[in-house]
């Protein structure tokens, strides 16, 4: 498939995929032809590592935001991972050029932890 332009584009975050997903699947279900290979196996990856809905993980990546240090593509992973220990944080912030401090660290574990 070849794209000319991209119109939009927004990050979302795997609960939020999930969902559209869904509303594709729904349309789809009617079609004679189905659904494709490239969606089903996209819709099987989604619902294997969806951890929470939509609505919670949105409201996750608004508080992320409001933290200092914070990118709206680490916002989005830790929606998606909803890591539990400072370690699993630390990964995710690896390849920043910046240190996070034990008290950041736990700020946005109590607010995954909301989520959970």
């Amino acid at each position: 498939m070849i794209v000319k332009n991209v119109i939009n584009e927004e990050l979302l975050t795997i609960p939020e995929a999930k969902e559209l997903l869904d509303r594709i699947k729904e349309e789809r279900a009617e079609e004679v032809e189905g659904l494709g290979y490239e969606l089903k196996k996209a819709i099987r990856h989604i619902d294997a590592f969806s951890k929470s809905d939509a609505k919670k993980s949105r409201a996750l990546v608004t508080d992320l935001m409001e933290l200092e240090k914070m990118k709206p593509e680490i916002a989005i992973r830790i929606a998606d991972i909803l890591p539990e220990t400072r370690d699993e944080l630390r990964s995710i912030y690896a390849k920043e050029r910046f240190i996070l401090t034990t008290e950041d660290l736990d700020r946005m574990l109590d607010l995954v932890a909301d989520v959970a």
